[in-house]
């Protein structure tokens, strides 16, 4: 009863947290593209640095290690990424000839954000696996508690989730296969609950690590990819509205996490 409980919350939490932050990005606010790039960078810098990292460092393991952790992370997404631009580049060396600087642009361009998509769904992947562990160990204490965390991931999930597709989605990628990356990435929560339910002892040790590894994903993502399309000559009324999309992206993801962390959810 308990392991159903287990993978129904999970579920819920992990898709229901994607279609939601689909039906907001992509019907409400989707006129907005431009500012959403902004609302995006901000939601993945503060859940990076304002719910997965400090949830990292009061588990109390040593903190060189998690930055250690971290610095690797970001080493590797960088390497992801420089693999995927030399692979399109070997293909296509011979047809980059003709106007060669600005083709290069836009091809480095276009694939950044190929790659930096699969930073997100790894980055993804690993967030949500931890967050299923925690789930887990919640209905494990008390199936009413875990009723409670389900409804809480959802809700934080969902403005993290947000710049996720809006990133996807800026590659040029379609709604649907954004919306569908996300979701597969978000199922992952429900193993990550399964796991937890048969290994929370063992896992315990590891998520502190698994939080630095997804934080690194979003920091690359949001700092090499969504900022620098953000870094162009503006009147000083574009950059305002840019600034104080990038700043609610990091109030919307902050606040959720502050009420979830003052009632005692996490």
């Amino acid at each position: 009863m308990i392991l159903l409980a287990i993978l129904v919350g999970t579920l819920a939490a992990g898709i229901g947290s994607v279609w939601l932050a689909a039906w907001l990005s992509f019907g409400i606010v989707s006129r907005y593209t431009q500012h959403m790039l902004s609302l995006a960078a901000g939601a993945l810098l503060a859940t990076a640095f304002l719910h997965l990292l400090p949830e990292a460092f009061e588990a109390g393991v040593e903190p060189h290690n998690l930055f250690a952790t971290l610095l690797f992370g970001l080493l590797f997404f960088f390497l992801l990424d420089k693999a995927e631009l030399w692979h399109h580049g070997h293909e296509h060396h011979h047809s980059d000839t003709h106007d060669h600087h600005h083709h290069d642009h836009d091809h480095d361009h276009d694939h950044k954000h190929v790659s930096g998509g699969w930073a997100i769904l790894a980055g993804d992947s690993v967030h949500c696996f931890g967050d299923g562990v925690l789930i887990a160990s919640a209905f494990m204490v008390d199936v009413r508690l875990g009723i409670v965390s389900s409804l809480a991931v959802l809700a934080h999930e969902v403005p993290h989730h947000m710049g996720d597709l809006v990133a996807l989605r800026a590659g040029s990628q379609s709604r649907q296969a954004a919306v569908l990356k996300v979701s597969l990435a978000g199922a992952i929560t429900a193993l990550g609950g399964l796991a937890g339910y048969m290994l929370l002892e063992q896992l315990s040790g590891v998520l502190p690590y698994m939080l630095a590894i997804a934080s690194s994903s979003f920091i690359y993502v949001a700092l090499a990819d969504l900022i620098p399309q953000l870094q162009k000559r503006l009147s000083s009324r574009e950059t305002a509205a840019q600034i104080v999309w990038l700043l609610s992206g990091m109030a919307l993801v902050s606040g959720v996490s502050m009420l979830a962390h003052s009632s005692s959810l996490f």
